[in-house]
């Protein structure tokens, strides 16, 4: 399970659409729907916010955003709005140290899979932006990372 940091309009497609589905995944695993995954070091930092339902959701709703705009047809069904009025304006932290390894990660596999998109954000991106629901913050590669 990969719960990027990054902003999803890195994502070549196949990425997205596996963003998608891991996401939901880890949903399904904060609701307590399923019995995999559930001591995924990825969950941690929703687990650790007070509505991490709302994160989750929040989350969700960031990658979708992404598809709407990609003309993709994800089924926004599939996730529930927050719940708590809070929620609206919540946010979680990343370590500038893991927002680097992601990106590191992230062009390692488009530099295979995705040669074009590889070469563009390689030209085009100096600093990569977060994924909505993240601000960042000084600090090495997060606890819960498993390189």
């Amino acid at each position: 399970m990969r719960l990027w940091s990054l902003h999803p309009k890195y994502l070549d497609p196949q990425g997205l659409v596996a963003l998608w589905r891991e996401a939901l995944l880890a949903q399904a695993v904060l609701r307590g729907e399923t019995r995999g995954y559930r001591n995924h070091p990825q969950l941690e930092r929703f687990r650790g916010h007070a509505a991490p339902l709302d994160a989750i959701a929040l989350y969700l709703k960031a990658v979708h955003a992404e598809a709407e705009l990609r003309g993709y047809s994800f089924d926004k069904s599939k996730f529930t709005s927050p719940q708590n009025a809070p929620a609206l304006t919540l946010t979680l932290t990343v370590t500038s140290g893991q927002m680097a390894y992601e990106w590191a990660h992230l062009l390692a596999k488009l530099q295979k899979r995705s040669p074009v998109l590889h070469l563009k954000l390689l030209d085009s991106t100096e600093a990569p932006e977060p994924h909505p629901l993240f601000t960042v913050r000084a600090g090495e590669v997060e606890a819960w990372e498993r390189p």
